[in-house]
This record gives structure tokens, C-alpha cells and sequence, in this order.
């Protein structure tokens, strides 16, 4: 293929960014919603989610760079792409947080729209941190303890 000719298919180097993203995160989060829906507790699915989000991007180290420092360099219209593109993700985020809130799991008074933000926020971070560090150690083995302290915070029980 010659070096123009993926232009005939997409405008620029942007569009083709969202065209992956919005791929890889469409079957991701396919992925997440099969598997969350075999579990009982918000907990569990928590845990599943967050799994999940590190195996994927630890197994892709070049989709984990791209996701991680790339797109976040991009311009204000492609950033509101991607935000675009999160929104599915982020619901299921929320149903997991309902759904814990509604059985008792998690705290009645639960903000769901911060509890995502810091969820997602920590996730985000945790990879970022990883992928600035070239990957020196196993960031899916974050995710249990990740899990724990989203769950239980930083206070004494």
C-alpha cells in the first residue's frame, strides 16, 4: 500500500486514532459487559473491570502508549472524541456503582458520577504511571489491590 493511500479512507492521522479507539474500546467494553454479567457482587465486577482494563492494555504495550500519552497530547477536538468514545465505558462504570448501591454493598448515599470519576481516575493513572515507567513490572497484579482501596479507602474500619 502506498503511504497516501490510507487517506482515501480516513482525513488524518486523528481519524484514524479515533477509528482505532473507537474499535478496540467498542469490543472492550463487549468484553467487560459478557463478563461482569456472570458475577453476584458490585465488588467482584469492580475487580473484573479493572482486570480486565490493565490485561488489555499491558498485552497491547504499543495501544497502551497511544492511549496512555498520544491521544492525550491531541488537540481539544479530538479529546472531545475520545471523550466520546469513553461514554460507554464510563456507563457501564455506573451500573456496576448502582447496582452496589441498590443492594447495599456500597454506601446509600454514594455519589455515582464521582465514585466513576475516581475509578476511572485511578485506573487511568495506575497505567499512565506504567507505561512512563516502560513497563518494568506486572501492572494486571495492581488490580486487586487497586480494587481494595477503591472499595475500602484509606480509613480504619
Amino acid at each position: 500500500m502506498a503511504d497516501g493511500t490510507i487517506y482515501l479512507y480516513f482525513k488524518n492521522k486523528e481519524d484514524i486514532l479515533i477509528s482505532l479507539f473507537q474499535e478496540k474500546m467498542g469490543s472492550f467494553i463487549e468484553k467487560i459487559e459478557e463478563n461482569i454479567a456472570g458475577k453476584q457482587s458490585a465488588a467482584e465486577k469492580l475487580l473484573l473491570m479493572i482486570t480486565m482494563h490493565f490485561q488489555m492494555l499491558s498485552n497491547d504495550r504499543h495501544l497502551a502508549i497511544v492511549t496512555q500519552l498520544e491521544l492525550r497530547q491531541s488537540n481539544k477536538d479530538l479529546r472531545l472524541k475520545i471523550n466520546e468514545v469513553l461514554k460507554g465505558y464510563l456507563k457501564v462504570v455506573d451500573n456496576v456503582l448502582a447496582e452496589g448501591k441498590e443492594s447495599g454493598e456500597f454506601s446509600s448515599d454514594l455519589d455515582i458520577r464521582l465514585a466513576r470519576q475516581m475509578i476511572f481516575g485511578t485506573m487511568d493513572e495506575t497505567v499512565t504511571t506504567w507505561v512512563m515507567n516502560d513497563q518494568k513490572y506486572d501492572l494486571t497484579a495492581l488490580a486487586r489491590p487497586v480494587q481494595k482501596l477503591l472499595i475500602e479507602g484509606c480509613g480504619k474500619r
